[in-house]
């Protein structure tokens, strides 16, 4: 099996442990009896978690070696998912969270991500690196939109007579089982994926430390944003706002992902003929316009589609800015670079969730969607200021 190949195997059965974790996790909670506001805890520690891990793993994630970091990570991340499945006190949630990395954003902008980041570009060229990161990003949300669906097992595990606890519990631990099988595809990865450290440059070069500085920030904005859109969020606005069920919101994510899936290899087409960063831009926009229309949805089918719609476009820009971050740094700049972006979006994704459990409990469900909006427009306005005419080798 090729390196690439690994990495995609391994990258599809996380993102079906995430997707499952985002429809299951904020329902989880829930039916233990807890609220809102311990939801939006629990999801920020998870979240501290995965930035403290993505910080270390920015700056010795090299020199420790990509193939052992993934496998350590890994390991870490079902440790984590079989406490949370144990637990009951918030406080164990939450650690247990912690140490596991158990975000419930239903995706990954993680330690683990910023790794395979860094990997891929190593298994081809420039003029395919886009399309790469592409497929990966398909595979990603085909792999969400699949562990969404597993949100139906404890209806079914209740049907054969589970308690309603014990199958929540047991979703949770299928959660971690994803996980620890991606284990073995990681520790085959050959020396060809790994930085030479000989030639590792941090600090960066000037100019590469220039503009990761100004991208960190960018992302950071976006990602206080789309902290306010985790899925384990969305499944709780869902579930709250029209009553819908935990099969309903699975199938609507199986459908939404299906969508972000298509919309990766239209972007690595449209890129190809617009640019990366228009093509982050100018499809980032509609879908924040898109957004602020949901809470005005007077059904549970109208909001579906406005979702559906937005998921569409929203995520378009995923393999388009990491292809352009990889792009305009230096090949042994890459773990550095992958890690930092990444830490800026998961260290501003921290705030978010607890925020937004606390603007909905005092005001209302749709508020911390027009948080997110606002947000996100003034992202991308900033962003194409900064870098419309900062081109990758292939467009120059």
């Amino acid at each position: 099996m090729s390196d690439r190949a690994r990495i995609y195997a391994a990258s599809f059965l996380r993102a079906l442990a995430n997707g499952l974790a985002g429809v299951v996790l904020g329902i989880y909670i829930a039916k233990l009896g807890h609220s809102v506001v311990v939801l939006g805890l629990v999801l920020s520690t998870g979240l501290v978690g995965a930035t403290l891990t993505a910080l270390v793993t920015t700056f010795y994630g090299d020199r420790f070696g990509r193939r052992r970091a993934l496998v350590v990570l890994g390991a870490m991340s079902a440790v984590g998912g079989l406490a949370a499945a144990a637990a009951s006190d918030p406080a164990a949630i939450a650690f247990a969270a912690f140490f596991g990395m158990m975000t419930g954003m239903g995706k990954d902008r993680g330690a683990m991500l910023a790794l395979e980041s860094a990997a891929l570009p190593s298994t081809t060229d420039d003029a395919g690196r886009t399309r790469v990161f592409a497929w990966h990003a398909v595979l990603q949300d085909v792999g969400q939109a699949l562990g969404g669906l597993f949100a139906v097992l404890p209806g079914l595990l209740i049907g054969y007579g589970a308690t309603e606890t014990g199958a929540y519990r047991g979703v949770i631990v299928l959660y971690a089982l994803l996980t620890a099988a991606s284990l073995p595809l990681y520790a085959g990865l050959s020396a060809r994926t790994e930085a030479d450290v000989r030639h590792l440059r941090v600090p960066l070069s000037p100019r590469s430390r220039s503009m990761l500085a100004k991208i960190c920030a960018l992302f950071a904005l976006d990602g206080v944003g789309g902290g306010f859109l985790g899925s384990a969020l969305f499944s709780y606005f869902f579930f709250s706002a029209f009553g819908a069920t935990e099969a309903q919101i699975a199938v609507l994510f199986l459908v939404g992902k299906a969508m972000s899936a298509t919309s990766h290899l239209v972007a690595a087409w449209l890129a190809r003929r617009i640019g990366l960063v228009n093509t982050m831009v100018f499809t980032h926009i509609p879908s924040s316009l898109i957004l602020v229309a949901i809470p005005f949805a007077g059904s549970f089918t109208a909001a579906a589609v406005l979702y559906l719609l937005r998921e569409g476009l929203v995520e378009m820009d995923v393999p388009t800015r990491t292809s352009y971050v990889m792009a305009v740094v230096a090949p042994e700049e890459r773990t550095f670079a992958s890690g930092a972006t990444g830490i800026a979006r998961l260290a501003s994704w921290a705030v978010a969730p607890a925020v937004a459990g606390v603007t909905i409990q005092a005001f209302s469900l749709g508020v911390p969607l027009f948080i997110a909006a606002g947000l996100k427009i003034t992202y991308d306005v900033l962003l194409y200021a900064a870098f419309r005419r900062v081109k990758p080798p292939e467009e120059r």
